[in-house]
This record gives C-alpha cells, structure tokens and sequence, in this order.
C-alpha cells in the first residue's frame, strides 16, 4: 500500500463477514445506472490532495460515458472497518481500492466481483497486467477478486547531507552495512533509521521480509498459522533489535504510526527510512529531491532476488468492484477506465508509484532513478503477503505483537528469543482455528 496505513484495531471480524449481504451501488443502495459510488484510498499527503488529483479524471470519466461517479476518500485507519461493515450491512459503493495484502481475506467474504474471464476481457484483458501485482488480487487458484491500480515496494532511502556529515561513502545494500551507517549516523539527536512501531501493518510488511530472508514464512504451504518457527522469531528479533539492541533507532518510534518517521527523514533528524515511495511526503515536508537518494532494500548479503534475497513485500493497490451493485457494466467500464494507459500514467505519476499495466510502465515518466528502483524490485525480490483468508487477523495479532516488543525496547526491557517467541506464541493462539 501506497500509505502504511494506521493499526486497525478492533476491526470487524472477517469471521462477521462470511455471510455478507448484499451490497448496494450507491450510499443509499440505490444507485441508478447513471451513477456510481466510488471509495478512494488516502494516496496522497492529504484527503484534499487525493481529491484534487481524482476529481477531474472522474469528470472525464463522466464525460466520456454519462456516468457520474460520487468519490469517497477515506482514511486508512477507517477503511478496513469500513469495508466489512458495507458487507454485512449492505450499504457499499460500487466500486472501491482495496489494499492488496487484503485481496484473499475480502474474498473470502463473497462480496466482492470474481474477476474471471468474462470480467477481465471487459475491462480490456488479464494479460495486460504484470505477474507480480495478479499475485495480490486474491487467493490462488481462484479468480482474482480485484484488479492491480498502484503498485509499490519498499526501498531504502537515505539522507544524503546527513550520510555526508558522518563519512559514509555509500547507500548500505546489506543489513550489516545498515547497522554500520546507522551507528555513524546515530549521536547529538540524530538517528540511524526511523521505524513504525505502533503501526502494525508495517510492522508485517517488514517482519515478512526478514522472514522470508531467515528462510521461513507466517503460513505452513496449507494456510496454518506458523508464527513460532525459528525463522519468524529470528526476524521480529531481528527487526526490534535495531532498537533494542543496535539502538540506531529512537525509543520514541515506537509509538509512531502515523507517518512521523518520514518527517523525521525529511527534517534531518534520521538518517534512512524503508518504504513505500515516500516522494510526494518529502516535498510535502519541504526536501528537495537532490537531498535524498533511494537504492534497493537491504538483504543479509549479495544482491536482492528471491526466496532468501526477498527484499521487499508486493504493495499496492487494487480495485475491486461489490458483487451486488446495481450497475455492473458502469462499474467495469470505470475499471477499464481507470486502468487504461493514460489514467495508470497519470495516476502513478501523481502518486509516485509504478503502473501495474505492462504497457503503461513503459512510459518515460517511470525511468526515474527511483521509481526505477521499485520496477525493478517488484519484478525481481518481492514476494506477496500470505494470500490468506485470515491475513487481516495476521496483520492485527502478529502487528501487535512487534509493537508490544517496541514498546519494551523503548522502556528498557531486554527483548530476548524467549520473549519474542512468547509473544509470537501469544498472537498465533488468538487466530481462528481452522
């Protein structure tokens, strides 16, 4: 996802949503065939912002079809919680982003438009999309439940004056080059790299990663929650030790999760940040694009790739369509539309993020260095998140967890295998038994 969205704790259970009801098409469930309601996720810095950058392509949209779209922009924190109510309530829009790590869990509900062969085909083609981001769309073997919008991936940015200052020559490409500049870096209020503590969605999307690079993963190859090997706990350790241990990381991070580490970047406070393309944040903040360099995010040694050399999760965002709407063929064709070439390269370019549609990629406005930097990642080191139906689950206990071992970090408490192990424990206990 484009913006780490904040905890969703106390969301709906999914379990709620198995018997989803229908979903109406508009606000009041009565939209008529000219008209369509759309949930729009935060991209931008600001609801306003997104607003702004959406409103005249939905317009265009209008003037081009006669169909009006009314627009929703709603707030990470909101938007899971949303969702899940629409689906047992019945009171949904006809068309809405979805974060892709929730593609398998919302399926799951049955309330979302199976994208099968008939419904890619009118919305001009499955293979128009790259491998990488159909990966996200829902769980395997089944039609995907949505279709790629945005597609992101972490990378490691640096603070070039402040890598300057402490005599670092390069970007760190591994993690122990990671340690190193970070200790340089870390004296007089500055700090080596910012993290998310309290933010449990980045917490799975880093913790993944370094599982993946300890050669394990949260799910067995059958879908059961397996939060307890020695790979897993490894990785959390790993992850809170850069606080805990290596202490590059400032004790108040972990209560961070509202973006304030990329202001912490952005105001030369910390040195590095891992994320999802942060430019449009940076500008925001004042930085200047010479004042920042990006390269791939870091793995244990050589170069990134797969299995073990996994550097990144595929983040992104999909668009999915509500089973019920009352308007089906003005809903696919807004898919079509927002998918087609020009909307992906306007909409990407705006966003700082890399079109999931192949032809579209090729624009010259994605051969920045940067945003070269996450194509590249996503076709080569990133892997999906657990295309679980319990995924969401596995975000809020395994999420909190690491934010629970940050807070002991912060505070001084030894964060040891045991403990962690504990809490990991802890969290794979409170997933639905299957």
């Amino acid at each position: 996802m484009r913006r780490i969205r904040a905890a969703v704790t106390g969301a709906v259970s999914l379990s709620l949503a198995f018997t989803a009801t229908a979903c109406g098409g508009g606000e009041s469930g009565e939209a008529t065939p000219k008209t369509l309601t759309y949930w729009a996720t935060n991209q931008g810095s600001s609801l306003e912002v997104d607003k702004k950058v959406l409103q005249p392509e939905l317009d265009q949209f209008e003037r081009e079809t006669g169909i009006k779209v009314k627009l929703e922009v709603i707030p990470w924190s909101d938007l899971l919680n949303r969702i899940l109510t629409a689906t047992t309530s019945g009171q949904g829009p006809d068309v809405l982003n979805i974060g892709n790590t929730w593609s398998a869990s919302l399926q799951s509900t049955g309330a979302l438009l199976p994208f099968d062969a008939k419904n890619f085909k009118a919305v001009g083609g499955k293979d128009r999309f790259v491998d990488s981001a159909l990966g996200s769309t829902g769980t395997p073997g089944k039609d995907p439940a949505a279709v790629p919008l945005y597609s992101m991936a972490y990378a490691l940015y640096y603070n070039k004056q402040m890598f300057k200052d402490a005599g670092i020559a390069k970007p760190p490409t591994t993690w122990d080059e990671v340690i190193a500049a970070g200790k340089k870096i870390s004296k007089g209020g500055k700090w080596g790299i910012g993290v998310e503590g309290s933010n449990l969605s980045n917490n799975i999307h880093q913790v993944f990663v370094l599982a993946k690079q300890h050669g394990a993963d949260f799910f067995t190859a059958d879908g059961k929650p397996d939060f307890t090997s020695d790979g897993a706990v490894a990785a959390v350790k790993q992850y809170v030790d850069l606080m805990a241990t290596q202490k590059i990381v400032a004790p108040g991070n972990a209560e961070y999760a509202q973006n304030q580490s990329l202001s912490d970047f952005a105001k030369d406070r910390t040195g590095m940040v891992l994320w999802q393309t942060p430019q449009q944040t940076f500008a925001s903040q004042g930085m200047a694009p010479e004042e920042w360099g990006v390269v791939p995010a870091p793995v244990p040694s050589g170069t990134p790739g797969q299995d073990q050399q996994t550097n990144s999760m595929v983040a992104g965002i999909n668009m999915a369509v509500f089973k019920n709407t009352k308007n089906l063929d003005g809903s696919l064709k807004f898919v079509k539309f927002m998918t087609s070439d020009e909307e992906q390269i306007l909409l990407n370019k705006a966003y700082g993020s890399v079109p999931p549609v192949k032809s579209a990629q090729k624009d010259p406005a994605f051969a920045d260095p940067s945003l070269t930097v996450i194509r590249e990642t996503l076709a080569g080191s990133a892997a999906a998140l657990p295309q679980v139906p319990e995924e969401s689950q596995f975000e809020t206990v395994v999420g909190t967890a690491v934010k629970e071992l940050f807070a002991d970090a912060a505070a001084g408490r030894p964060v040891t295998t045991e403990s962690v192990r504990a809490k990991l424990e802890k969290a794979q206990q409170q997933m639905p038994k299957k």
